[in-house]
């Protein structure tokens, strides 16, 4: 009786583990059954709909370019990474207090919800905060600034957005929190398809706090743990990861044997060692320069000082830099052939 035969195959990885030949000695199934057995199992376990190559070649399915980004929303910024975050793997943000880290994470939250056309992902956000409390008023500044900051747009999309909705927000105050966080809540929002996005503001703060000069191996094994589950969420769901650092000072100078990741001529360099740098794909630095800079738009009275942001190391990007600032309506690169930039004055003092 192919009934009592098939109890004997207790799991679907039993099944999908047996060849058809063997499956039909064990069951006495026809070869058609056995396939339609197995078709209906791996049917079970697929969470995503296949995707033939002919699909892709076309265009067909953004996500799965691997020319595909998140965009900063800025075309500056974005030339700067050919195109903008990878959607696969973690990419670091570095920077002293002050440099617009944030800024740019709440960029990103935004980015993302735009469609694929666009330079987003059409989902929301989720932002974990371990430090400080999360900036509800900047965000809100930044939405109400989208159609000055995102003015090639067309104005009803920027309005249909409801952006506030879709920004997840999560707190950690140790280890073990931000595990749970990370393990169980936002899995969960992924699957649902709720984000797309990941930002970790900061990294560094609890691995400061918990662990003593002593205690390098430990912390070394717990930031391996956080970053691999990072790395399977990016990967399984397609969702850039974003994780904001802070920086320590460089005391004695550039080392070559004690590895500055690139950044010779900073004072500072991104904090955890070699233990996180070793775990990171894409590493930025954003950093602060003396003066000043006037209004990037039409209609807007705030200054910005000036920013660089650095790519420090990237498997598919050069070293390379670009001038920034942030202003009201969010974080905008700087080139000398932008109509109106001669306008624009850093001013050292």
């Amino acid at each position: 009786d192919p009934g009592s035969s098939l109890a004997n195959l207790r799991s679907a990885r039993d099944i999908l583990s047996l060849s058809g030949p063997d499956i039909q000695r064990l069951t006495h199934l026809s070869k058609s059954d056995v396939q339609h057995l197995h078709k209906a199992v791996a049917v079970s376990y697929r969470r995503l709909s296949p995707v033939t190559a002919l699909q892709v070649h076309r265009g067909e399915c953004p996500s799965l370019d691997p020319g595909h980004k998140l965009s900063l929303a800025c075309p500056v910024l974005d030339s700067l990474l050919r195109g903008g975050v990878p959607l696969a793997g973690i990419t670091e943000l570095a920077g002293e207090s002050s440099a617009g880290k944030t800024q740019l994470g709440l960029q990103l939250c935004l980015s993302v919800q735009y469609p694929l056309e666009y330079g987003g992902l059409n989902s929301g956000a989720v932002y974990i905060c371990t430090e400080d409390s999360f900036p509800i008023k900047r965000l809100r500044q930044l939405i109400s600034q989208q159609p000055r900051l995102r003015s090639e747009l067309p104005p009803a999309l920027i309005r249909r957005i409801r952006f506030s909705d879709n920004v997840y927000i999560e707190h950690a105050a140790d280890l073990g929190a931000l595990q749970a966080c990370i393990s169980q809540r936002v899995p969960i929002l992924l699957s649902r398809g709720l984000v797309r996005l990941v930002v970790l503001d900061s990294v560094t703060a609890l691995f400061r706090s918990e662990f003593q000069a002593d205690e390098g191996m430990e912390r070394a094994r717990q930031m391996s743990a956080l970053a691999a589950t990072l790395h399977r969420l990016s990967h399984n769901y397609s969702a850039p990861v974003l994780c904001i650092n802070q920086v320590t000072d460089v005391m004695d100078g550039p080392d070559p044997a004690n590895c500055n990741f690139g950044l010779v001529d900073n004072k500072v360099r991104p904090a955890l060692g070699m233990a996180w740098a070793n775990q990171v794909m894409v590493r930025l630095m954003l950093l602060r320069l003396p003066g000043y800079m006037g209004p990037r738009s039409q209609g807007s009275s705030s200054s910005s000082a000036p920013r660089r942001l650095e790519v420090v190391f990237a498997p598919h990007l050069p070293r390379a830099s670009c001038l920034c600032g942030v202003w009201e309506e969010g974080v905008r690169g700087l080139t000398s052939t932008e109509p109106g930039d001669q306008e624009i004055k850093v001013l050292v003092p």
